[in-house]
């Protein structure tokens, strides 16, 4: 049991899985920060309300309705920006060095067809009743 999990373990895809999402993790630290500390600045610009930057008022008497649209720009940003990093720093490198050092693949056989299987059966058969 232990053995098939070590196996298991030590199978390419799951340590380049964890890898993948170590790297994006930190990379999105990264990301994050530089959004809140330069995107949402300059989004906040473009609101017409200086205190909470871009969105809108829903009642104009209740500050806890006001909806921030900044943030969720930020966070599409934030999101375009990290898929854009994995994609070309990992998946593209590791997708090429697969393409160059990978084996070509096994051509797998189609599934029998009926007509197929029931010449196989009457051979063995045949050659069945020939051995007796």
């Amino acid at each position: 049991m232990l053995k098939g999990f070590k196996d298991f373990l030590m199978r390419g895809n799951v340590i380049d899985l964890a890898v993948a999402v170590v790297m994006g993790t930190a990379f999105t630290a990264i990301v994050t920060s530089v959004t809140k500390g330069v995107i949402e600045p300059l989004l906040a610009t473009l609101g017409g309300n200086r205190e909470y930057g871009l969105g809108f008022q829903l009642l104009s008497d209740k500050p806890s309705t006001f909806i921030a649209l900044g943030p969720i720009i930020s966070a599409g940003i934030n999101f375009l920006c990290v898929a854009a990093v994995l994609y070309f720093v990992l998946i593209l490198p590791m997708n090429t060095l697969k393409n160059r050092l990978g084996k070509p693949t096994a051509v797998v056989k189609a599934d029998p067809t009926e007509l197929e299987l029931l010449t196989e059966i009457r051979d063995l058969l045949a050659k069945q009743n020939a051995n007796k």
